[in-house]
């Protein structure tokens, strides 16, 4: 633990972070720590804090669609249109090259499987293809303000990148998965999270919103300029753009848009060892968790990148990793410097924060910090200081 703290102060100390905690759950043994603030006036960094998870809402909206399978209320085969009859008339680009306007009827109506997957063509407003261009001038999850069917019906109005199942494209597939949950159900997403998820597992500061009474416990959230080497305010360029309200009620997306606590969060990554809550109830079942945490990629998907505009030299942090339904799965030890564990799995959000399940290790961590385009070297120490150390 004090190596760990040590290497991550230095990100405190250089200036690229204003605070960072984490927790570790090795073996039942409990490895917690932060370092930092919570601004750059040096507020404190509260054990309690909460953050904009970002990206990290994605496996939260998996497992749910994973229950429901489970359930028998849908399947993996299951094609959109199935529940979302506005795609009905999906198109697709002629090809990846292809102006907006040349287009053509999908061949293949992309699959549940295909969203988990992110093989379903969809894109992202932040990726330089066409399609994500198209999303970003009709101004796509960029308000506050609508629901999640709104934003899905201007989705439906777009083409895909490429034929389902062609490649695997980082995208907006699981904010589909989000709308459909609420159509399957009958409810809320808001509401479904809680039910099925946040409240079994006693993830109290979870959520779209952060009540009145808690928004003092929020760490401020900044940009990392890497020409100049420091932190700025939060701009309005590239996915600072996407709405990220404080307190809609009506707001829910399947992408982002939850705030959560190192707590509530470690509580969802520990879920993942064994399906189960700390009290015993099955959140997923021992099939599906395995089935849904194993690379479910042929290498012609690979290697896996999210190549973002200006980005395009930065080392491929995907690299050694395959994809499962939901999560990045650690497929190969020499393209991650031998670091880590065959079958690791988690995610991570736009604004540094990390998680990691390492069934084979028995091994949990999630770290939270508040910094987007950050450096993507705390990662890699957080894993490597983690890997060195166990069993020690």
């Amino acid at each position: 633990m004090e190596e760990l703290t040590l290497n991550l102060q230095k990100f405190i100390d250089n200036k690229s972070y204003q605070g960072i905690e984490w927790k570790i759950n090795y073996k039942g043994n409990i490895f917690q720590n932060k370092v930092g603030y919570s601004n750059l006036s040096k507020k404190p960094l509260n054990t309690n804090s909460i953050y904009r998870i970002w990206s990290m809402t994605k496996p939260i909206i998996s497992v749910a669609t994973l229950q429901l399978i489970d359930e028998k209320k849908i399947k993996l085969d299951d094609p959109i249109n199935l529940y979302l009859p506005q795609f009905n008339n999906l198109k697709v680009l002629i090809d990846e090259n292809s102006s907006i306007e040349n287009i053509k009827d999908v061949e293949t109506m992309p699959t549940i499987k295909n969203l988990l997957l992110h093989t379903a063509g969809f894109s992202y407003g932040f990726l330089n293809d066409t399609v994500g261009q198209s999303y970003e001038k009709k101004k796509l999850f960029h308000s506050d303000n609508t629901t999640l069917e709104e934003e899905i019906n201007i989705l439906s109005s777009c083409p895909l990148v490429c034929e389902p199942s062609k490649k695997w494209i980082y995208s907006v597939s699981i904010d589909v998965l989000g709308r459909i949950l609420e159509v399957v159900l009958k409810d809320s997403l808001q509401n479904i999270l809680k039910k099925k998820i946040f409240d079994p597992l006693e993830m109290i500061d979870t959520g779209y919103s952060v009540p009145l009474e808690s928004d003092k416990r929020l760490v401020n959230s900044y940009t990392y300029n890497s020409e100049k080497n420091f932190l700025t305010e939060v701009g309005k360029q590239g996915i600072e753009i996407f709405g990220y309200p404080l307190n809609v009620s009506s707001y829910a997306r399947g992408g982002h848009g939850l705030y959560s606590s190192l707590e509530d969060y470690h509580n969802f990554a520990r879920m993942l060892l064994n399906g189960k809550s700390t009290n015993g109830e099955t959140i997923l079942s021992d099939k599906m968790l395995k089935f849904a945490t194993i690379d479910h990629l042929g290498k012609e998907y690979f290697p896996l990148e999210i190549v973002v505009p200006g980005k395009d030299n930065d080392e491929n942090f995907m690299d050694p990793y395959g994809w499962g339904l939901g999560f990045r799965v650690f497929v190969d030890l020499e393209k991650g410097n031998n670091i880590g564990s065959l079958g690791e799995f988690g995610w991570s959000g736009a604004a540094s924060t990390f998680f990691l399940v390492d069934p084979i290790n028995n091994l949990t961590a999630v770290l939270m910090t508040q910094v987007l385009n950050g450096l993507k070297d705390l990662n890699k120490n957080f894993l490597k200081v983690i890997y060195s150390n166990l069993d020690l």
